[in-house]
């Protein structure tokens, strides 16, 4: 399964992104469009995944204050390295705009992905978009 990851450029990806983030979150995971669409995207650094044919596979986006978030894979593409390749992305991006440190809002389901790539727990899961979520932080370098 060949894939690449960029950044993308909103303006002419956001259409790409949005299909991801209505399947993963609104429709897999009944998450309100209200609260998916927050009005943060033209702000965010954003990463797309696309497979060999250019289409995008998955997204994430890095907030200027170092909050990773929208991580969103399609589901045939789930468990072949995507989203770890999209983390990256944004990580680095994080370094390269001399963050110190990037947190995020895991569902509970996704602690342990997150773990595996430096991530720590850090207080109670709580409730976001009706979905158990905990705070994970990771320090850079």
């Amino acid at each position: 399964m060949d894939f690449e990851v960029r950044i993308a450029d909103w303006k002419s990806d956001r259409r790409a992104i949005r299909v991801i983030r209505e399947t993963v979150f609104v429709d897999e995971q009944s998450v309100d469009p209200e609260i998916e669409w927050d009005g943060q995207d033209a702000d965010c650094i954003q990463a797309i995944a696309e497979d060999r044919n250019r289409d995008v596979i998955g997204t994430g986006r890095l907030q200027l204050s170092g909050k990773i978030g929208r991580m969103a894979v399609l589901q045939p593409w789930r468990g072949h390295g995507v989203g770890t390749a999209i983390l990256e992305c944004l990580v680095e991006a994080a370094r390269e705009t001399g963050l110190k440190r990037v947190f995020l809002h895991s569902q509970t389901h996704a602690v342990d992905f997150y773990a595996r790539h430096g991530f720590i727990c850090e207080g109670d899961e709580f409730q976001e978009a009706g979905i158990p979520h905990s705070l994970m932080k990771r320090g850079l370098r």
